[in-house]
């Protein structure tokens, strides 16, 4: 297909969710749609890759949590994305408010431009397919149509909203009104609607002008177009990064694209189609999705498995073995153990909640923190001491900190770290080791071009991540405040 054909057409990624429901592999700080559930790259980088400018379409904007900025960033510059638009979300408002902020975007520089939007945590296999339908779909955009994607459904699944499909447009072959939409329907609805034939499943995907979509929001929701404008209006460029204000992002009602427009407007239209698509929403999924053996296991990683069937056995870690047990989905890292019947998989949702409720770190983070520098492993931590594992990228460097709680002793695994320490600046090479007082301003930097590895440990009355004032940063961050009831060491 012509790169032509996608001239104008901005790619509108929302990179919002939380991915719970893949507990332990997804967390709310490193996402499903960040991680490599399927594939040599994460779902976000497979979205990019399919609508990338080499493609013809226009750089993208990704709306995202502020959480996951620089892995975000980081996973652009790894794919070979260049001249992105990252806004930085103050709260989550749902699809509308982030699909509008991206319009008025859009609008400003070009008052022709079209945006697909498309979520970043979806698996398409087919993507020659997917580019020909989004070719129809800008046909019908083109032709004033707000244009939805219908998957051709291949079972009576409930865990989806439907449309059902209206006339053909004279304009579009291949192209239909939309009838109506019905939310995610019961086991009996769904089987009707499968036998139907006219119902496709909703994908959550979008192409439309940039103009016209402000105007039926503003029909229909003026809130919405009013408040993220004000947001824009009064947003500050950090980096390669554009916040939101908050006070005026938070005013907009927290609304989907479907009820907010969609489902009213009489310009709707869906283009039904199958290339491959897979929402990967639980762990059943990825058993239905993944290469099963004889005995219908799907297995990653390092498994063993013995008199096993219908399972889905992942470990990221540990060595998972397993004997004697069916329709199991069971999922281990390093730090956590996921054991659920394949049928209840939807409770892993509930499961991160309660664990949220009690306080444990599991549900949010993995042991490995990414950091716009690079990362920290969780090593071992008892009373009064935490060590880590530091890895820091080329040229990368940690802002100038200190520590109000705690003393650290750094000893380099591999390269060498330069190492500001009070008004000392030395290089420490591989094998040795530096020590860092409690109360003393710090910087570590790796000034080699490949990562630099060294093990920290930390020793103090108190060892929290919010231990930390910041004096200089080079990626704009702003420390925590000192936390409440310690006085400064």
């Amino acid at each position: 297909m012509p790169s032509s054909d996608f001239t104008g057409i901005h790619p509108v990624i929302l990179s919002g969710g939380a991915g719970t429901r893949l507990w332990p592999v997804s967390r709310s700080l490193y996402p499903k749609q960040l991680t490599q559930l399927v594939g040599e790259s994460s779902l976000l980088q497979q979205t990019l890759a399919r609508v990338a400018p080499a493609r013809g379409f226009a750089p993208p904007i990704i709306i995202c949590n502020e959480a996951h900025r620089f892995i975000i960033a980081e996973q652009l510059r790894a794919a070979g994305i260049a001249g992105a638009t990252l806004v930085l979300e103050p709260s989550g408002r749902n699809t509308a408010p982030a699909i509008a902020v991206a319009a008025h975007i859009l609008k400003a520089r070009d008052p022709a431009a079209m945006m697909a939007v498309l979520p970043s945590d979806h698996l398409i296999a087919e993507t020659e397919a997917f580019l020909e339908t989004l070719a129809l779909g800008a046909r019908a955009a083109a032709d004033n149509r707000l244009v939805t994607f219908g998957i051709r459904p291949t079972e009576p699944h409930t865990g989806y909203g439907y449309i059902r499909i209206g006339e053909p447009l004279d304009a579009v072959p291949g192209g239909y009104s939309v009838e109506r939409f019905v939310e995610k329907p019961g086991r009996p609805q769904a089987e009707s609607f499968l036998a139907e034939g006219n119902y496709v499943w909703n994908s959550g995907m979008f192409l439309f002008s940039a103009g016209h979509v402000l105007e039926e929001l503003g029909r229909f929701q003026p809130q919405i177009v009013e408040a993220t404008a004000r947001a824009l209006d009064a947003a500050r460029e950090d980096m390669d990064f554009v916040r939101l204000d908050p006070a005026g992002f938070n005013a907009s009602p927290s609304i989907s694209i479907d009820h907010a427009v969609m489902e009213k407007t009489d310009h709707a239209a869906v283009v039904p189609a199958a290339f491959g698509w897979h929402d990967l929403g639980s762990w059943a999924a990825m058993w239905q999705l993944g290469p099963q053996d004889a005995a219908g296991n799907v297995r990653t990683g390092e498994v063993v498995a013995v008199d096993t069937a219908g399972c889905y056995l992942r470990s990221d870690g540990p060595l998972l073995a397993a004997a004697g047990v069916k329709d199991l989905v069971v999922v281990a890292t390093d730090d956590a153990t996921l054991i659920v019947p394949r049928e209840r998989c939807e409770d892993v949702k509930l499961l991160v909640t309660r664990m949220h409720e009690e306080g444990r770190t599991q549900s949010e983070a993995h042991t490995t923190v990414h950091r716009p520098w690079g990362s920290y492993q969780g090593v071992d931590q008892g009373p009064r001491f935490k060590v880590k594992r530091i890895t820091v990228k080329p040229e990368a460097q940690l802002s100038l900190q200190m520590h109000y709680h705690r003393a650290e002793h750094w000893v380099v695994v591999r390269g060498t770290a330069r190492v500001t320490c009070g008004e000392t600046v030395r290089l420490v090479h591989e094998n040795e080791s530096t020590f860092i007082p409690i109360g003393t301003p710090h910087r570590l930097e790796n000034p080699g071009r490949i990562p630099l590895e060294l093990i920290e440990v930390q020793s103090g009355s108190y060892l929290g991540e919010d231990d930390i004032r910041r004096f200089d940063d080079h990626y704009g961050r702003e420390a925590p405040p000192n936390p409440a009831g310690r006085d400064p060491a």
